[in-house]
């Protein structure tokens, strides 16, 4: 049976306090119950208890009998690092930047506390094993009382409660290079429409199946333990995963695969006052991973604060079910992006407002671990695939929307279908309210002055309405804008002139009447990250003389990593055009890096623009040799968070 909530919802939604306090206490809780969370890295539900008949995942399966399962779950990132930092900090990292971009040093306000800052104050021992990847600079050893690999519930104190996280990278995406055989079979896998069905990617299904397999075992392996130790009907225990698979189009990308995620809450019977359910029920409501530290913090009987935007799933106060999940992504890795999405778990609206840009655009490591990427590109050069196929390798519409019943592979767009008329403004509304609610800083150039949580609202540095106006009119590609764009690069906001230049890009051979704003913008403006766009956009009006100077100037190994990152971008896509920078970029595909220390965007960028200015790239070629695949299998902890925050200065 499915319920949305308990029959009676307890007590409405959880306070919102300028500081956690106590909540009233419950009668009959005379101490707080252990909580266990065990954390999967990069996987859907792939899992049976969510339907799933090829996946063997007995030990998941057996906790949703008796527990609750969120059928409509989603990170809120598709992608580590930042969906880290929303369950660390119950703040939507886009409204903390840089933290919404993949692997970055935010800022969190010192006056903010995280989630196991709050509940060690409640009373709780808080134990993390091992992997932190905030993505901020909180250090993780201040706020656990134990962090690292030796943290286990059993040392802690007996007269505590204890919240325990433990970590498995099995599941993560550079376990998919490997080749192990394992119960399910290439043949037994379903390709969804988007790709094409090969051996190779059927291989990657495939394993990726038995990776999940193997994860179960982690799994029941920690739930056996907490059994033995008599512990299990005193532990609210919560499975989930950090955020979407990692098969193609899943990670780092807005659609069902890279954001929907499994959660699984275990209540037991001592404990079914703080449940939101009858135990072995489905929840259908939309939740995202930022109402976890809202529901720890509801179990522990206190009132989350007023920076956190999450919803309490469970505990002395249950929030009301929520009737959307959001979702972004923006810099992932050494590639630039913008896109927001909602949805309501019927339907999926995606609004792109870099349409210009390729969905697929070349990222190293998604294509160094995965061979069902790279023969993908290899397919798409060659001219080998359908149109359903090829468009992940194309520029993106603008907005998106598809209906996930019908549709669930989410290829029939259907924003200007009259069947998703309704639909589409209904989502739109709810997802301008939610960008404006949380401050919206995506539309600030990584880099520039306005970046973090306070420095955002400063609405002179910042204006976010009239952003979110001038990103969507750039967006629409529609050539009536060009004046006015014209004339917002004279705006004293970078932010504004930023997306004024990137209308003028997206407009392509439509600018040309603004070509010589475009050549002052580039010869004079103060802000780097301008001039970056209006080069590019200088470039594709056939001036690219001046422009690729800039271009590779700004590349080079004395500016900031986001300019740098930046600057690459723009010489990656504009084709031949980039050759006059090739000394540039060879020197930094020849770079000799020191792990942890230096920053490899840079290079991998320039590795892969030396070979397809040279026409030697060949995606056959990429990839982990099996010893490196080897060893980094063995190393699931590789990435366990950003790099110093010395990488990103000169």
């Amino acid at each position: 049976m499915t319920h949305s909530r308990r029959d009676a919802i307890k007590l409405g939604a959880i306070g919102i306090g300028a500081a956690a306090a106590p909540l009233a206490a419950v009668p009959g809780s005379a101490r707080l119950p252990n909580i266990l969370w065990l954390v999967s890295e990069d996987n859907n539900p792939y899992i049976g208890a969510y339907g799933d008949k090829v996946a063997h995942t007995p030990h998941i399966d057996s906790l949703a009998k008796k527990g609750i399962l969120y059928r409509n779950s989603y990170s809120d990132a598709p992608v580590c690092a930042p969906s880290r930092f929303a369950i660390l900090t119950g703040i939507n990292p886009e409204s903390c930047s840089p933290a919404q971009h993949m692997r970055a040093d935010a800022k969190l306000p010192s006056q903010f506390k995280t989630y196991p800052e709050l509940m060690r104050q409640a009373g709780y021992y808080c134990i993390n094993n091992p992997k932190t990847d905030y993505n901020c600079d909180v250090d993780p050893k201040a706020i656990w009382d134990v962090q690292g690999i030796d943290g286990h519930w059993r040392n802690a104190p007996k007269d505590k409660p204890f919240l325990c996280v433990f970590n498995t990278g099995t599941s993560h995406e550079q376990h998919v290079c490997q080749r192990d055989a394992g119960r399910v079979k290439p043949e037994d896998v379903r390709i969804p429409a988007f790709l094409p069905d090969t051996e190779t990617t059927r291989r990657d299904y495939a394993e990726y199946y038995n990776i999940m397999e193997n994860m179960d075992g982690e799994i029941g392996n920690w739930l056996s333990q907490l059994k033995n130790d008599g512990l299990d009907e005193d532990t609210i225990v919560f499975y989930y995963g950090d955020n979407g698979g990692v098969l193609p189009r899943s990670k780092r990308y807005c659609y069902e695969e890279g954001l929907r995620v499994p959660l699984i809450v275990y209540i037991p019977p001592k404990w079914q006052h703080l449940a939101p359910a009858r135990p072995g029920s489905v929840i259908d409501a939309p939740v995202t991973l930022i109402d976890l530290p809202a529901t720890l913090l509801s179990i522990a009987g206190i009132a989350q604060p007023a920076q956190m935007t999450g919803t309490a799933l469970a505990g002395h106060r249950i929030g009301a079910p929520k009737s959307y999940a959001f979702g972004f992504r923006d810099r992932m890795d050494e590639r630039y992006d913008l896109v927001r999405t909602v949805t309501d778990g019927r339907w999926r609206y995606i609004r792109n407002y870099m349409p210009h840009r390729a969905l697929g655009q070349h990222v190293g490591f998604e294509w160094d671990v995965q061979a069902s990427y790279r023969e993908w590109n290899a397919l798409h050069l060659a001219g080998k695939l359908t149109d359903e196929q090829d468009r992940f390798f194309q520029p993106k519409a603008f907005e998106e929307l598809y209906d996930l019943q019908a549709d669930p592979d989410e290829v029939n767009n259907l924003i200007d279908h009259p069947a998703g008329l309704t639909a589409a403004r209904r989502l739109r509304t709810a997802l301008d309210r939610h960008m404006l609610a949380i401050n919206d800083n995506g539309f600030l150039p990584e880099g520039a002055k306005g970046e973090g949580y306070f420095e955002s609202r400063d609405r002179s540095i910042y204006p976010l309405k009239r952003l979110m106006l001038v990103a969507a009119a750039a967006a629409r590609r529609d050539p009536r804008n060009l004046k006015r764009f014209a004339t917002l690069l004279d705006s004293p906001v970078v932010a504004v002139r930023t997306w004024a230049a990137r209308g003028l890009l997206i407009l392509g051979e439509d600018a040309r009447p603004a070509k010589d704003a475009l050549a002052r913008v580039v010869a004079s403006d103060p802000a780097d990250p301008v001039r970056i766009v209006a080069a590019e956009a200088l470039v594709g009006l056939g001036e690219p003389v001046e422009a690729v100077a800039l271009l590779a100037r700004l590349a080079d190994e004395d500016n900031m990593l986001p300019i740098r990152i930046q600057a690459y971008d723009a010489l990656s896509n504009i084709g031949r055009a980039a050759i006059p920078a090739l000394p540039v970029i060879r020197k930094a595909a020849n770079a000799q890096l020191r792990r942890f220390i230096d920053p490899e965007y840079p290079k991998r960028m320039a590795m892969y623009l030396v070979a397809t200015l040279e026409g030697s790239y060949d995606p056959t070629q990429e990839g982990l040799s099996p010893q490196a695949c080897q060893n980094a299998t063995k190393s699931p902890n590789m990435f366990m968070g950003p790099p110093p925050s010395a990488a990103w200065e000169s």
